[in-house]
């Protein structure tokens, strides 16, 4: 289809004495994007992204985080990650539209999740059970439609990293590898129930004419539990009809006393297994960065060569990337901090790199 080129216009009103924060609550207007488009793979190179660390709940996107983080690493970002958690019951209108006027495309973790419930994870009311007998249709058709309303194009990931434990969504709590009776060749009850749930909610969006939604298949690059039988990312795959974007979770070490885990075995094998998914979807990195723990490796050198590598021709589908800068508590009261800033040496080789312009500032799209 042809490209077409769009130009992103903010306006931004100069003011005597006018400080960053009332900036932010003057109106700042984006050019209309005019016809039906989507966001297009790069010609060339792979998006700018990053999720900057938006608050407990991931949601509270604000124009002056984003503007911070482009002056801090130097480039404009193609792409900005938040969550919309279907606890909050909300449709995130505001955040879509911050990240609009800034010229971003969102990348949206829709994720059937109540926070509060963390540490009852396997009994979360929005279980893929729940979804699929219609309890909150009305919630997911509230969600459809403030999406249409928006017009603009919306990168969606619903139910990320399903192949790990972490998460009430994951197929280790509907079923697991139970073998689908009669199935041939053989299917099991965990992935089965997550397709199932994944194709009716996009289903929905359909059946109410939602055409700027585009769908993210986000797995995580290890599958815990380990059973590649039936837990791998190819399994929970819904088909080609269904996504438009292949993404994965990859990280160094995020914690402290885990070890320290080089590049290549985060992201090399992963990748692979990825693209064998579908060989036409364009891949993004929806979740990568390391942790700052200087007794264990350099955060700067990782994330160095990872950039490196990622403008290499060792990923040819690689057309996205989203650094997760963030710094958080675990729950043994020790820090995992992901920053940039975590130190002079690491934000200065981000910025480095990331001035290739391999990594592409600004979205392109094109005619559905």
């Amino acid at each position: 289809m042809k490209t077409l080129v769009i130009v992103v216009a903010v306006v931004v009103l100069l003011v005597t004495g006018c400080s960053k924060s009332q900036r932010n609550n003057l109106v700042n207007k984006e050019r209309e994007i005019k016809g039906n488009v989507r966001l297009a793979a790069p010609s060339q190179g792979a998006y700018t992204g990053a999720y900057v660390d938006f608050g407990d709940y991931e949601d509270d996107v604000t124009l002056e985080a984003i503007e911070e983080f482009e002056e801090l690493v130097g480039k404009k970002q193609a792409l900005i990650a938040s969550s919309s958690y279907w606890g909050r019951n909300v449709f995130p209108k505001k955040n879509l539209e911050i990240i609009a006027a800034y010229g971003a495309v969102p990348l949206v973790f829709w994720n059937p999740w109540d926070r509060d419930e963390w540490s009852e994870k396997k009994y979360n009311r929005f279980n893929l059970y729940s979804i699929l007998k219609g309890e909150h249709d009305t919630y997911i058709d509230m969600w459809a439609d403030g999406a249409k309303a928006h017009g603009k194009p919306i990168l969606l990931a619903w139910g990320i990293e399903m192949n790990g434990n972490w998460f009430p969504w994951s197929g280790i709590f509907h079923g697991g590898g139970k073998l689908v009776a009669n199935s041939n060749p053989a299917k099991y009850e965990g992935p089965k129930n997550f397709i199932r749930t994944y194709k009716y909610i996009v289903d929905r969006f359909r059946a109410r004419g939602v055409s700027n939604v585009e769908w993210v298949f986000h797995a995580n690059n290890t599958s815990d539990p380990y059973e590649p039988w039936w837990n791998n990312m190819a399994n929970y795959y819904p088909g080609s009809d269904y996504v438009d974007w292949l993404a994965m979770s990859a990280y160094g070490q995020q914690y402290p006393n885990v070890g320290w885990i080089e590049f290549k075995q985060s992201f090399h094998p992963f990748y692979e297994e990825l693209l064998k998914i579908d060989s036409s979807k364009p891949v993004i990195l929806g979740e990568w960065g390391v942790g700052h723990f200087p007794e264990s490796g350099s955060q700067a050198k990782w994330i160095g060569e990872a950039i490196d590598r990622f403008s290499s021709s060792e990923f040819p589908r690689l057309k996205g990337a989203i650094y997760w800068h963030e710094r958080w508590q675990n729950g043994d009261e020790s820090y995992s901090n992901l920053r940039l800033t975590a130190d002079d040496t690491t934000v200065e080789v981000y910025k480095d790199k990331v001035a290739n312009p391999f990594w592409v500032a600004r979205p392109e799209f094109q005619a559905r």
